[in-house]
């Protein structure tokens, strides 16, 4: 076992970054095309800032500026096809700056689809081009032309970005609205005329101008930005140094840092592979020189990273989609999520834990952990940008009045100090957006006193000030970031479009159901004792169901951003159970989670494949340590559709006793999941053991008083044979 992993240099990170983010493997340009692209970047990232502080233009303006920044920035930085010769710098006639010039081209009739909405919005009577609501259901030819030209772009960037997965699911999407009559039997529908069609995936509030591309650009991409720039100004490292002063030193110290910072860094990444990157470069190699094997470390950093999609407050920014989707405020979203992120990283302690004791893993020496005084002296101005933007977001304002708060505080701690008085500008100008909005009735006095506060102790922090090219190099990186999502939440728009249109997600639904009530029937017989019956059949109908939803969110979810899969997903998924009487915050919950495991299912599992590279470990063996380390993830969504309390705000309400109850249960679960993952308890556990205590997991998750009884019966002769082997002497396996 090799235990001798030196750092990777940030060159060596920046690569691996680079082959597993869909963000960040970008052609290669000129110099003068490379100052062009920085410029519209940084105006494309400064468009978003201003319209967040300031006020939003007409959603059909926002949502085509937003897009025409996409078209200019994919064409640009992402070829036609990926491959090494096309990432090098090429001279030619037939490349402006490296650009090809179909791509140009590609890019001028992008940016005019785009923002011909906005300019016919109120109609062009020289072109015979009346208003927008005398057009919807009957475009003009030049809707049709346009309309076409949107819908095969945007599935053209959502290809370039994240390959031909996507893509191919909504041309499926696509073909099932326009040829409805040749689909059998339940499926079958009239069909969709062309020109409807057109009409509907192209104008506002279905198809791509619908809501999943106005979320995206109104509110994921500032958090994307924020969590790029907080990084840059220093909060990842503080999250990593707090981290390990908690859990360094303990028994298998470097795993539990990479657990607990994975989950502090989620907080501000959308991105799984940049988490796991970031915090990777410094807890596997420490992980291999404990001990750990490699695919174990790695897998540890890609199941704590991706747990990182799910944790609150931001959850990757899947948070704010929900909260639109369901209505519901935003810190509904939240303190739903709170349990269920608390089951994974319980699952995820545990088995870090127990294979720390199985291997006699010891922590950190005390000389190797960082000193809590020199780390807060040096780092304790970096929360003030994610305390000012969280007290701003629970406050009840908008969450791009949140972001706008939280990149300005970053901006002040990154770059303004009390020793350079030319950079008393920054907390200067935000500390008069502040009074204005104040004296407008945009902030109360204690948000504006909290608010001009932050700016000014942003001026005294320690640390190196950064310049003005370095902060423009993160938020072009954050730019960057954002173009996959937005690709994604635009070509997804289409998906959600159709199924409005057909009905096709209730048609789904149904089938599910069906299929599931009847195999439930059929196994009924099996598992029933006498007179005494372990589940009734509507209990197995929604099991069999969840599980064929949660194969589905798995399958579908190979190499797509987590924001555009639940998007996807939750139009389909969820009104299958809600014909089975889920919630609808528990049905889109368990449509998050499945979609985030994908994130460490082999054998596509972008997370985990960064995580091997760190690791120079196998990248399908890291992805299976991955996925066992994540089952309290992919068991959490279970428990909360059958036991809604464990969300605290479900509409079936809330019991602090049978909250208790369950939350008890269904740790249990874990642990006992985790017990059997690692062959190891008190002591090793042979096959026997492990079978047993792996299927009392499994039955403790179920809510239900005879289940946990059963559990514990077939988990019982493990426990009790641990504790006498271990009162009476050294370890023995029994198989």
């Amino acid at each position: 076992m090799n235990t001798t992993e030196d750092a990777l240099s940030a060159e060596e990170l920046a690569a691996i970054e680079a082959k597993y983010d869909e963000g960040s493997a970008t052609r290669k340009v000129t110099p003068v095309a490379s100052w062009v692209l920085r410029v519209v970047a940084l105006s494309f990232a400064v468009y978003h800032f201003i319209t967040a502080g300031f006020g939003l233009p007409a959603d059909h303006w926002h949502m085509g500026w937003h897009l025409a920044g996409l078209f200019i920035l994919t064409y640009a930085f992402f070829p036609i096809v990926k491959t090494t010769r096309l990432y090098s710098l090429q001279a030619s006639v037939f490349r402006l700056g490296n650009i090809p010039w179909y791509d140009i081209i590609l890019m001028v009739l992008g940016v005019v689809a785009a923002l011909y909405v906005g300019l016919a919005w109120r109609g062009i009577p020289m072109l015979g081009i009346d208003e927008q609501t005398f057009r919807m259901g009957n475009p003009n030819r030049f809707d049709i032309v346009f309309g076409c030209i949107l819908i095969v772009l945007v599935l053209d960037i959502a290809r370039r970005t994240l390959g031909w997965v996507l893509p191919l699911i909504i041309c499926v999407f696509m073909s099932y609205a326009l040829f409805g009559p040749i689909f059998p039997g339940l499926l079958q529908h009239p069909g969709v005329k062309f020109n409807t069609f057109v009409s509907s995936m192209y104008f506002p509030q279905e198809g791509i101008f619908g809501v999943t591309l106005w979320v995206v650009s109104t509110i994921v991409f500032h958090f994307v930005l924020f969590g790029v720039i907080a990084q840059r100004t220093g909060l990842g490292q503080l999250f990593i140094d707090n981290a390990t002063i908690l859990a360094g030193r303990y028994t298998g110290g470097p795993a539990k840092v990479s657990v607990i910072s994975s989950a502090f860094f989620g907080t501000i990444s959308g991105s799984s592979v940049a988490n796991t990157v970031s915090t990777g470069a410094l807890t596997i190699p420490n992980m291999k020189r404990l001990g750990y094997p490699g695919h174990f470390a790695g897998g540890v950093e890609a199941a704590s990273s991706a747990g990182g999609q799910i944790t609150p407050p931001i959850m990757g920014a899947a948070a704010f989609i929900m909260a639109e989707f369901l209505e519901v405020p935003y810190t509904t979203i939240v303190i739903a999520a709170i349990f269920p992120a608390l089951l994974h990283y319980v699952g995820v302690f545990a088995v870090v834990h127990l294979m720390a004791r199985r291997l006699n893993l010891k922590g950190l020496s005390k000389d190797m952990l960082p000193k809590f005084g020199v780390v807060w002296r040096d780092g304790w101005a970096n929360v003030v940008p994610l305390i000012g933007l969280l007290v701003v977001l629970f406050s009840g304002y908008t969450p791009f009045m949140s972001a706008f708060c939280g990149i300005s505080l970053s901006v002040i701690v990154g770059m303004a100090r009390w020793k350079s008085p030319l950079t008393w500008v920054y907390p200067a100008a935000f500390i008069a957006f502040v009074v204005w909005k104040y004296f407008n009735g945009g902030f109360e006095l204690p948000m504006a006193s909290l608010l001009v506060a932050g700016s000014i102790i942003g001026l005294f922090n320690p640390q190196s000030r950064i310049k003005i090219p370095e902060m423009s190099a993160a938020m072009e990186t954050g730019v960057k970031y954002a173009l996959a999502v937005g690709a994604a939440s635009a070509a997804v728009g289409i998906v959600v479009g159709v199924i409005n249109t057909t009905g096709v997600g209730f048609r789904i639904g149904f089938m599910v159901t069906q299929g599931a009530g009847n195999l439930a029937t059929d196994l009924y017989g099996l598992m029933s004792l006498g007179d005494f019956k372990l589940f009734a059949v509507e209990d197995l109908q929604l099991f069999l169901s969840l599980v064929f939803i949660a194969i589905a969110c798995i399958l579908m979810g190979a190499g797509i951003p987590t924001t555009a899969l639940y998007i996807m997903l939750v139009s389909v998924a969820q009104p299958a159970l809600a014909q089975l009487g889920v919630p609808p915050i528990a049905s889109h919950m368990f449509v998050l989670y499945y979609g985030v495991v994908s994130e460490i299912t082999p054998p596509v599992c972008t997370s985990a494949y960064a995580a091997a590279a760190i690791a120079n470990s196998n990248p399908f063996r890291t992805g299976l340590s991955a996925f066992t380390l994540g089952l309290g993830k992919v068991v959490a969504p279970m428990a909360f559709v059958y036991a809604p309390v464990l969300l605290f705000v479900s509409s079936t309400g809330f019991d602090l006793l049978e909250f208790s109850y369950t939350a008890t249960s269904c740790i249990a679960g874990v642990i006992a999941l985790s017990t059997a993952v690692v062959g190891y308890w008190f002591l090793p556990m042979g096959f026997i053991q492990r079978l047993l205590a792996g299927v009392a997991g499994i039955i403790f998750i179920a809510p239900s008083f005879k289940a946990d009884l059963v559990a514990l019966a077939i988990v019982m002769p493990v426990v009790l044979w641990q504790l006498f082997r271990r009162n009476r002497g050294p370890a023995v396996a029994v198989s």
